[in-house]
């Protein structure tokens, strides 16, 4: 028999953040779960600014009298007032390989949302699309990297048998960092530069102004993507907080005009999953000893930030960056074998055509899945 309770104390929090690693994937060598104490700050309100605009309850299931799954419930009023479709969400879902355990968090989640009026249910998003959404698709050959999706590939059987539909898949592409850059790429930069743009590496003792930059740009560059949602000045607080340990200056780059004004903005970090796996989400004495050990070999990257402003499209902005982000990253010599460009909409066509010009191709597939509640 299956009950569900909502998390309510510190105790019943601590179980929601620790259910997967304790069950789930204890024995994966791919789980990658970020450290327990930082868990903690994404479900404070004190701490995370989501919830000022955000109604958001966590619910855990017991069977037979062990945790067997969890969910949150959330209803994000700026998504609300930004697209004005009704839809709500279900994210930080886990549990067991059970139709009846996953029906059971759906429809917890569902009922949430209907009461509160909406008629669309939405994910998994965890939050909104500025955090970690969808599940994991294809692609289990390779570890995920750094704040990327990734789930047993059951999830996604089991939301087809609960009758979830398809609302958007992600892709990520990868590439061998042993390969040359296509030398089209140098004449695409060619037309930017001769339109008096230039590109900057980003200045990390002023990183609070740089990441307010890119702020600036993404909200400009996403508007009219599906599922965008503006980043906030208080978001932008804790994206410094959790970035300024892993961007590095040399791939970090900001393009701006003749006149200095920003127009375009690329990041890209080492993977800090492969020391993440190594911690499995406390951090021990011995734990930091192996994972300072092991940052030292990190030997991927994902470019996860990349925008440029809607007027300055089209007019090689982003082979300009990516140019010198690629400098950047042979100023490592051979330290980084792959990069990953993630995650990118299905029908996002312009910057899928940037992938595959890099040199990219698909790798890993993610779905974000919907339903009508009302």
């Amino acid at each position: 028999m299956a009950k569900i309770t909502q998390v309510k104390t510190k105790c019943d929090l601590l179980n929601f953040i620790k259910f997967p690693l304790s069950h789930l994937y204890k024995n994966d060598p791919f789980y990658s779960p970020m450290p327990i104490f930082e868990q903690k700050k994404l479900f404070d309100p004190a701490k995370n600014p989501v919830y000022k605009d955000a109604d958001i309850k966590l619910f855990l299931l017991e069977k037979d009298g062990k945790i067997a799954g969890r969910v949150a419930s959330v209803v994000n009023r700026r998504h609300l007032e930004y697209h004005n479709d009704g839809a709500g969400f279900f994210g930080f879902y886990e549990s067991i390989n059970d139709a009846s355990v996953a029906q059971a968090l759906l429809d917890r989640a569902s009922s949430e949302l209907k009461d509160a009026g909406l008629k669309t249910m939405r994910g998994p998003m965890n939050f909104s699309t500025n955090d970690e959404c969808a599940f994991q698709l294809e692609g289990y050959e390779q570890p995920p990297m750094i704040m990327t999706p990734y789930n047993p590939s059951w999830y996604n059987s089991l939301m087809e048998a609960c009758g979830m539909k398809k609302s958007k898949d992600l892709l990520a592409f990868i590439r061998d960092m042993a390969l040359p850059l296509p030398e089209k790429v140098s004449r695409v930069a060619a037309i930017a530069e001769r339109k008096g743009v230039t590109v900057r590496l980003a200045d990390m003792k002023n990183l609070h102004r740089e990441i307010s930059i890119f702020r600036d740009v993404y909200n400009d560059s996403w508007k009219d993507n599906w599922g965008f949602l503006p980043i906030t000045v208080e978001e932008v607080d804790v994206i410094t907080t959790q970035l300024k340990s892993v961007l590095v200056p040399e791939l970090t780059i900001i393009a701006e005009t003749g006149d200095g004004q920003p127009v375009g903005f690329l990041g890209m970090v080492p993977d800090m999953n492969q020391v993440l796996r190594v911690l499995r989400g406390r951090l021990t004495p011995l734990g930091i000893i192996k994972a300072v050990h092991r940052s030292r070999k990190i030997d991927a990257l994902r470019l996860m930030l990349l925008g440029v402003k809607e007027n300055w499209r089209g007019r090689g902005v982003e082979a300009l960056m990516i140019k010198k982000g690629f400098e950047g990253i042979k100023s490592f010599k051979d330290k980084y074998r792959q990069i990953e460009f993630s995650w990118i909409l299905e029908d996002n066509l312009p910057i899928i055509y940037i992938s595959e010009m890099i040199g990219g191709s698909v790798y890993k597939k993610y779905r974000i899945y919907e339903k009508e509640i009302f």
